[in-house]
């Protein structure tokens, strides 16, 4: 059973890059849903409470901004429930940890603007995050050879993270990729979260500028839902 005094995790990223896998993977067991199926996802976050080792941590999995299903108001809804959890984490002591998800590739103007709503905005860069990079089952020699190759594309682009996870989430014909994938990421979460990490920020709407640079750059507006969206997160005019 996970306690109440733990960690709170959030889990980012890419569309197909496998976030419920990843979820499963820190778990040991089949506890997230991998359907593909926006249908039977829901819009906003899913929670789950897992435990490494004597640690307890909860993961909120949440929706990737570049999901192909969402349409306009969807979007920006994205957006709206991603702001709302970081102030339900305020609630519950912040976040821990955040993990950035994506499948080994490009690293496309989508991931980017994924890690600036997240880190940047949302956790005003106070949380320490860690790229996980899935689907390298198949990469030749050591899977953190991936990184080796491509750390530069993250330098180039600013992409700045504490640290990486070069995975598979998929046991399949893997099992020894998948067991050091699991060691891999778990061994990290525990090194960032060990007596508090850095502990836990949440971050502040202090204006529309970064959600509407956020939407011009997925080509979402200017839409009258960003207004509606805005008037409808808790405090955004309070201040």
């Amino acid at each position: 059973m996970v306690t109440s005094n733990c960690a709170n995790i959030v889990l980012f990223g890419q569309a197909g890059a496998g976030k419920s896998s990843v979820v499963n993977l820190m778990a040991g067991e089949n506890i997230a849903s991998t359907s593909s199926d926006l249908k039977s996802c829901t819009l906003h976050w899913q929670e789950y409470p897992i435990r490494i080792g004597s640690e307890s941590y909860k993961v909120f999995d949440t929706v990737g901004l570049q999901e192909p299903q969402l349409d306009i108001p969807q979007y920006l809804d994205a957006i709206e429930n991603a702001y709302k959890l970081i102030q339900k984490l305020q609630g519950q002591g912040g976040i821990d940890l955040l993990l950035f998800c994506m499948r080994a590739g490009r690293l496309t103007t989508t991931l980017q603007t994924n890690y600036r709503l997240f880190h940047e905005f949302l956790c005003e860069k106070k949380v320490p995050i860690i790229v996980v990079i899935t689907c390298l089952e198949n990469e030749a020699g050591e899977m953190d050879a991936w990184w080796t190759r491509n750390i530069d594309m993250f330098n180039e682009r600013k992409v700045d993270v504490a640290d990486h996870a070069c995975v598979t989430a998929l046991e399949g014909n893997h099992p020894e990729r998948y067991e050091e994938s699991r060691t891999t990421i778990c061994e990290l979460v525990k090194k960032f979260t060990a007596d508090g990490g850095q502990k836990r920020v949440a971050g502040k709407l202090e204006g529309d500028s970064m959600v509407w640079e956020i939407a011009c750059e997925e080509g979402y507006c200017p839409s009258p839902h960003f207004k509606i969206v805005l008037a409808n997160i808790p405090s955004y005019n309070s201040t």
